[in-house]
């Protein structure tokens, strides 16, 4: 069983098993933070305002991550490839899809290889948006580690990335 405790004099409020066993020893956590917890409120607070940041511009954040996605792709991939790239359900990207196409900001094209399949392509209306978004979610970004030393966000990032690509569990369900 968790329960929250705030641990003074670090002021972290984070979780802690009720018998007291420390979760994160090797990461000098005298407050007992689990890195899932803090992983967790870090999203949580950054997540807030990115997604404040997109809906300015119509979209969601998820909205932003698939047409940011397809800006950046310099070969065209299918629903269920670009799904697998985002760590998106089919049924997740298919309503973030269709919401995208209603708003004009992609259009689906058969693919050339098997009709059957669709394949999102960005227009230059999602292109525009895409670049509002993405220049206020930079300057989120900036705003959030602003506490930390350039090479700390960097490291930070860099960290982030590896524990994404080599960190152990299911790699199912939807991330956004």
């Amino acid at each position: 069983m968790f329960r929250v405790k705030t641990f003074l004099p670090e002021n972290i409020s984070c979780l802690a098993y009720d018998r007291g066993m420390d979760l994160a020893p090797d990461l000098g956590c005298t407050s007992r933070a689990g890195l899932n917890w803090l992983l967790h409120r870090v999203a949580q607070k950054l997540g807030t305002v990115a997604q404040e940041a997109a809906v300015r511009h119509g979209i969601t954040t998820r909205g932003q991550i698939v047409l940011t996605a397809l800006a950046s792709e310099e070969f065209q991939r299918t629903q269920l490839a670009l799904g697998h790239a985002l760590g998106v359900d089919k049924t997740t990207l298919t309503a973030e899809l269709d919401r995208l196409e209603r708003a004009g900001l992609i259009v689906r094209k058969p693919d050339p290889n098997d009709r059957r399949v669709r394949v999102p392509v960005i227009t230059e209306q999602g292109r525009a948006v895409q670049g509002a978004v993405e220049a206020l979610h930079v300057q989120v970004e900036r705003e959030f580690t602003a506490g930390l030393a350039p090479e700390e966000a960097h490291t930070l990032r860099v960290l982030l990335e590896r524990l994404i690509e080599t960190g152990h569990g299911p790699d199912s369900g939807s991330c956004l």
